[in-house]
């Protein structure tokens, strides 16, 4: 036997306050949703029919006005009393993408607010008024109406506990949220809230005027006054609006919160995927006829037309970015001095935005800050450091050997690097490591070194528990003492064994296998060039030249940023008590 389903009414009404609208502040928004859509329809049929809608409030009652296309009493009963039926969209004869309504359930967040909603309509074909007052506890009752002009209105009584959301300052303030772009006239409490359209509206006004107009949109709206303004197309979305450049720099984890109408209703004000993950430096003012809402009308459907969307405003932003590197440096300059990682991310992917990184963006070089560009033009192949660690510890060690080296430890740096062949297919880039500099480093006289093996043989015996390799060179900067040189293979050896002694019998047997011989060791080299390390080298005493060596590894491990371990720490306090203890006098010596 078939049965029909009954509605509770009241338990869709909670069901729609608690998982499906983020606040009880979008009634106001559904009920001006259906008023758009009544005298939209209505237009379409008479043009010059009257269009405007009239909010009041007084005493906890709330009413919505509009010049609208109405109901005659079957449509009442067929549209306003069946859930999940968008009201005028197909008994009308239009298509839906001509409403912002789509999913027949606006209406019930009226019951957010109120216990019981009255409307009183009358269609514009001539048709009686008639009066329709539904109730949250899902029955309604239905009569005829005293009503002179087409349209309906609206009538909302605050149920306990909601009267604020009813009160004169909160209706002015979220009916200029929500319609402040709509096309015709909105009045709200006396106050007119909308008819102007757009700030970005195609109009007489001069250049410079709308220039302002869009500015003092961001300052009064979003806060802050826009570093530039980049005007949006898009016609398969029906899409028109701007992107205002942030003037500061922003967090590209930060979730970006753009505002996103449709058909000149406030959809959200915090929409994210509108734009490409690396275009983090702008924020979006839009309004679309063809984007998909969800069912709340909080967010847009993630669907191929939104995809396409995303994919034509990043390409605006990149041409705005290409165009601005062609008419105005100075301006792309202080653009980049703010936002060079969204600059960077996107230029990973796209060879015009290489290019331009190639030729504007300055970084952090051994030689002085300069652009990619000005340093191929002047060392031919790149060198670079991966980490920033790397180049603090080798950038005046290979300057004084004459490299030039780029450091590439900071974000998306290393990987530009490396499409920089993308430019130019001859350039030569090579990651300069620790192996390269010691190539550099001039050995020390053969005499003076066999003098010296004492004090080395010494040095490496305090160091070899520490797996470490001691090296004597002579190398500029004088000044420099001491390096700690670690390339790859020495530090994943390193962390191998570091994990091996922290793992089960099983695992470290497995880790084992991946051990190479100890050549691959770092190595702690002395610079016989330094007064400091001449001095340590004359010691002969075994216990002070292994306070004094491994004094000299912690300083190098300082001044590299290595990590350190625990071994590291007590070796670094150790050295140093040590030292001060034979540095300051016992109390029986005179």
């Amino acid at each position: 036997m078939d049965r029909t389903f009954q509605v509770d009414l009241r338990g869709v009404v909670d069901l729609l306050s608690h998982h499906l609208y983020a606040s009880p502040r979008v009634y106001l928004r559904e009920l001006l949703q259906n008023a758009v859509d009544a005298v939209t329809a209505r237009r379409a049929t008479d043009p010059d029919a009257p269009a405007g809608i009239t909010i009041d409030s007084t005493g906890g009652t709330l009413t919505v006005t509009d010049t609208g296309i109405g109901l005659t009493e079957e449509q009442v009963h067929e549209l306003l009393a069946t859930i999940g039926r968008s009201s005028k969209r197909d008994e009308l004869g239009f298509a839906r993408h001509e409403f912002l309504g789509q999913f027949g359930i606006g209406l019930l967040s009226a019951f957010l607010v109120a216990d019981e909603v009255t409307v009183t309509t009358r269609s514009a074909t001539g048709a009686p008024a008639v009066e329709w007052v539904g109730r949250a506890d899902g029955t309604y009752r239905f009569g005829p109406a005293e009503r002179a002009e087409p349209g309906t209105t609206v009538t909302l009584s605050a149920r306990p506990g909601a009267e604020s959301w009813l009160a004169g300052p909160t209706v002015v303030e979220l009916a200029a949220l929500y319609g402040s772009m709509l096309p015709f006239p909105v009045t709200a409490l006396g106050q007119r809230v909308a008819g102007d359209g757009p700030p970005w509206r195609q109009d007489q006004r001069p250049a410079g005027e709308r220039l302002a107009d869009l500015v003092g949109y961001a300052q009064d709206t979003l806060g802050f006054t826009p570093f530039d303004v980049v005007e949006l197309d898009v016609p398969q979305a029906g899409l028109t609006g701007v992107a205002y450049v942030l003037p500061f720099q922003a967090n590209p984890a930060e979730r970006a919160g753009h505002r996103v109408y449709l058909k000149r209703m406030l959809l959200t004000e915090s929409a994210d995927g509108l734009l490409p993950g690396w275009a983090f430096f702008a924020r979006c003012v839009i309004d679309a006829a063809e984007l998909r809402p969800t069912a709340s009308r909080e967010a847009l459907y993630d669907d191929s037309l939104l995809e396409e969307t995303r994919e034509a405003l990043g390409e605006r932003l990149r041409g705005w970015l290409v165009g601005l590197a062609a008419t105005d440096p100075a301006r792309l300059a202080r653009f980049l001095g703010i936002h060079h990682l969204g600059v960077k991310a996107l230029a990973l992917h796209d060879d015009d935005m290489l290019a331009l990184v190639d030729e504007w963006l300055p970084l952090e070089t051994n030689m002085g800050r300069m652009t990619l560009g000005e340093f191929r033009a002047r060392h031919g192949r790149i060198r670079y450091t991966t980490t920033a660690e790397d180049f603090r510890q080798l950038a005046a060690v290979a300057s004084a050997q004459g490299l030039a080296v780029v450091n590439g430890g900071y974000t998306y740096d290393t990987e530009i690097i490396g499409r920089l062949p993308a430019l130019d297919a001859d350039l030569v880039v090579q990651r300069l490591e620790p192996s390269d500099v010691m190539t550099r480093l001039s050995p020390v006289d053969p005499a003076e070194e066999l003098a010296l093996r004492p004090f080395l043989t010494t040095a490496q015996r305090a160091l070899d528990r520490l797996g470490c390799e001691v090296v004597l060179r002579a190398f500029d900067p004088p000044a420099l003492s001491v390096l700690y040189l670690l390339d790859r293979d020495a530090a994943f050896q390193s962390e191998l064994k570091a994990t091996r002694a922290k793992a089960d019998q099983l695992w470290a047997g497995v880790l084992a296998a991946f051990e190479k011989p100890a050549e691959d060791r770092p190595q702690l080299v002395l610079n016989h060039r330094n007064p400091l390390v001449r001095r340590v080298c004359a010691l002969t005493d075994p216990a002070m030249i292994a306070l004094a060596v491994e004094a000299l590894y912690g300083q190098a491990l300082l001044l590299g940023y290595h990590p350190i371990r625990p071994a590291d720490a007590a070796l670094l306090n150790r050295s140093f008590l040590g030292l001060l203890d034979s540095a300051v006098p016992k109390e029986d010596t005179p």
